[in-house]
């Protein structure tokens, strides 16, 4: 190979060292902060001010670090140690972030409630087991990305945590990992000055409104740099030769989307598509012949393998068993509308600090679409996400949707980089225009600091609700942070020990039948039916279990009952959670009625005293559940 063949794989293999050695230092200072926060006897974030006092002191010091860095870097003393603290400082400032506002309690953000309910339920079936399960379903591989879950499951194994109990110091430990990076990665595409406002900025936006959906989250701190190197890697300036190592790396960024949240895949695959199209048309433009429009189609097809390939790692298990056709396909996943689905988003007209970056990085791009690279990509993916949600409206038509609300997060993250860029562009315009007045570059930088620290410092206040309900739900010791009365989940504990009373044994080889799902976030027993069917696997049948369920509850006798249930097409349930009710047990069941807003109806069944007195079932009673037990 010549120096000029050995230079790009160098390169490419120093960026891979560097983002690995990011991530180690980025984990570690997680691991330190969420241990020394946990030492300390918080009060609830909702009662009390201290902790947002705390967690403001501890933002200012991260920032202080970051700041140091940058200075470091433009004057180019101690390079290896600014890399070094701003990787500590930038994954500082996540752990401070999040990790303060909880510090008081055991739980995330928006606790075990609504859909924070089945993440913590798969999180808790892959700390049980590292083989590919679906959440609930027995005898069914997933549907839903495992890659952040199962991550998540093995970490939690080695350390002897309970999955629910893991999630919150694992879900804050990946956003600081992948927020260092995503520096790591800015850091190798534009000077590292730059990279580290930018990953600053950026990291702070999906914090304060991406960080709930924290495997999804992962993806948009990524977002941003690898849509630049797509670009590096299909607009080549003329030349078809070189930028085989983004070709790589978008392949690996794709590939990590596929295995941690199908959408965002979806979405960073149709914006290499487009830019794909773009190049290709914009070459044979220039070279006057459809052969130009080769090599940025073959570079597409070379992310497609690589992508492809790491997609299977988690997808094949699933296909493999849709593609047998043994089972019904039942997914109503997409059939959700809200209202902001319903219109197109522009965040850079509210009257807000992001709303201001997201105006000012809307005037960069289009100042600066002609003639800057980064604004050509980021612009590529802000004008996508409009595209999406314009198409995401129309198939509502035909009675489905691309749930393009959840892009909202990638916009404002997309937007906050640009206007990132461009606050730092416009600065320097200004100051040459001014001749390098001190003043000038005084008041810019006070502008920029203090517009920084006031809005990080109010993203727990963004969160509040979130943060407020992760304090106010039961946890998996049956306690509540707030110190109040716990909910009805403080008697999960003793529905675990009468089910292990009467089918000892590992508990995932017991299926329930819960009416309150939530058991299932804690302990890993396979569930007959899921929380709703926007969550549940399509291979599993929802809507056919649901009318078996009612089917059951109408049955006259135990035989009947029993025969219905061997003749089950699903393995059929080994206890049933019930409540008791004046007309007998009651089962609380969820139907989709998409298009409507909410698109889920909750009903009850009720199944009679006497279907269950007999020998062949065991009756149980705690707290407000009624079990029942089919004896083995």
């Amino acid at each position: 190979m010549t120096i000029a063949e050995v230079a790009p794989v160098r390169r490419s293999l120093s960026t891979a060292a560097e983002t690995v050695s990011a991530a180690v230092v980025a984990a570690v200072v997680a691991a330190v902060g969420l241990f020394a926060i946990g030492r300390v006897q918080w009060p609830a974030f909702n009662s009390s001010n201290v902790i947002q006092s705390v967690t403001t002191v501890g933002q200012v010091v991260a920032i202080a670090g970051i700041a140091v860095s940058v200075i470091l870097v433009r004057r180019k003393i101690a390079r290896p140690f600014a890399k070094v603290l701003s990787w500590a400082s930038l994954s500082g400032f996540v752990t401070i972030t999040l990790g303060l506002p909880l510090g008081g309690t055991k739980l995330y953000l928006h606790g075990v409630s609504v859909d924070q309910e089945f993440r913590t339920a798969y999180l808790t079936r892959l700390t049980d087991s590292a083989a590919l399960h679906d959440m609930t379903y027995a005898d069914l591989p997933p549907y839903y990305p495992a890659g952040w879950f199962w991550i998540g499951g093995r970490v939690a194994n080695i350390l002897g945590m309970d999955g629910w109990e893991a999630f919150k110091p694992y879900a804050i430990g990946s956003l600081a990992v992948a927020a260092v990076m995503a520096l790591a990665l800015w850091s190798n595409l534009i000077r590292q000055d730059w990279a580290i406002v930018v990953a600053l900025a950026t990291t702070a936006t999906v914090l304060a409104y991406a960080s709930i959906e924290v495997y999804g989250a992962v993806i948009v701190l990524l977002m941003a740099p690898a849509l630049l190197m797509a670009w590096g890697a299909l607009h080549r300036r003329g030349t078809t030769g070189g930028g085989w190592g983004a070709v790589v790396g978008t392949g690996l960024f794709l590939g990590l989307a596929a295995t941690f949240y199908t959408l965002y895949l979806a979405y960073a695959a149709f914006v290499v598509v487009i830019m794909a199209v773009i190049t290709a048309g914009l070459a044979v433009r220039e070279r006057k012949t459809w052969r130009a429009a080769v090599p940025p189609l073959v570079r597409v097809a070379v992310i497609a393998v690589i992508s492809g390939a790491l997609a299977l790692i988690v997808w094949l298990p699933f296909l493999l068993e849709w593609l047998s056709g043994t089972h019904a396909s039942s997914g109503t996943a997409l059939h959700y509308l809200p209202e902001e689905s319903a219109q197109l988003p522009f965040p850079m007209i509210d009257f807000s600090l992001v709303g201001a970056l997201c105006l000012l990085g809307t005037v960069w791009l289009v100042s600066r679409a002609t003639s800057s690279r980064r604004a050509q990509a980021l612009g590529i993916g802000v004008a996508t996400i409009y595209l999406w949600f314009l198409l995401s409206m129309t198939a509502a038509v035909a009675g489905t949707t691309l749930l393009a609300f959840r892009l909202e997060p990638v916009l404002l993250t997309l937007l906050a980089a640009a206007g990132t860029f461009g606050f730092i562009e416009f600065s320097g315009w200004i100051i040459r225009a001014t001749s390098d007045s001190p003043k000038v570059k005084g008041s810019l930088l006070a502008i920029g600091v203090l517009g920084g620290l006031s809005f990080v410092q109010n993203i727990p206040q963004v969160l509040a609700s979130d943060i407020a309900i992760a304090y106010s739900d039961t946890d998996g010791n049956g306690e509540r942070a707030d110190m109040r009365p716990p909910g009805t989940a403080s008697h999960f504990a003793n529905v675990d020990e009468l089910i292990q009373e009467q089918r000892p044994g590992e508990r995932h080889d017991t299926v329930v039948l819960p009416t309150d799902t939530g058991f299932l976030s804690f302990y890993p027993y396979y569930g007959f039916q899921g929380h709703t069917s926007h969550y549940a696997n399509p291979l599993a049948d929802y809507a056919g279990r649901s009318a078996a369920i009612a089917e059951w509850s109408e049955l006259e006798t135990t035989d009947q009952l029993i025969a219905a249930m061997e003749e089950s097409p699903w393995r059929a349930p080994d206890v049933f959670i019930f409540r008791e009710g004046p007309d007998g047990y009651t089962m609380r069941l969820t139907e989709d009625v998409y298009p409507n807003d909410p698109n889920v109806r909750v009903y009850t069944v009720t199944f009679p005293k006497e279907l269950f007195d007999d020998p062949r079932f065991t009756i149980a009673e705690t707290g407000p559940y009624v079990l029942v037990t089919r004896n083995q």
